[in-house]
């Protein structure tokens, strides 16, 4: 059956589709594989700095394309978040986003816990 697949939040899910059409095709494609337990096409980067498996699917080109997500909680593959890359360097806003979402994320996982 594979893995779940959720975004974080409505905005994780706004910003995914507002990427081009053929990324967004090349991104779910990987997703999916990642839900089935297979791996991605796409070049990965860990992002430890982020939080414990963060990882992040790269299309590079001109411009680049990114998508952050993370997939060892409630057997799902969550999206944290989703954009153009414009630097060459660290792109330090898109780090932000992804480590506030995944702490939303952690909160909402505990809450669940706790409820249960």
């Amino acid at each position: 059956m594979g893995k779940r697949f959720a975004f974080v939040s409505d905005a994780a899910e706004r910003e995914y589709k507002d990427l081009p059409d053929k990324i967004q095709d090349e991104f779910g494609k990987d997703l999916r594989r990642i839900q089935m337990s297979e791996e991605p096409r796409l070049s990965i980067t860990h992002l430890d700095s982020v939080g414990q498996g963060v990882i992040e699917l790269k299309k590079n080109g001109s411009p680049a394309f990114r998508c952050i997500y993370v997939a060892k909680y409630l057997d799902t593959v969550f999206v944290l978040h989703s954009f153009i890359k414009t630097t060459n360097g660290v792109d330090r806003q898109a780090i932000k986003v992804a480590e506030q979402r995944y702490k939303e994320l952690l909160a909402a996982l505990k809450k669940l816990k706790s409820a249960e």
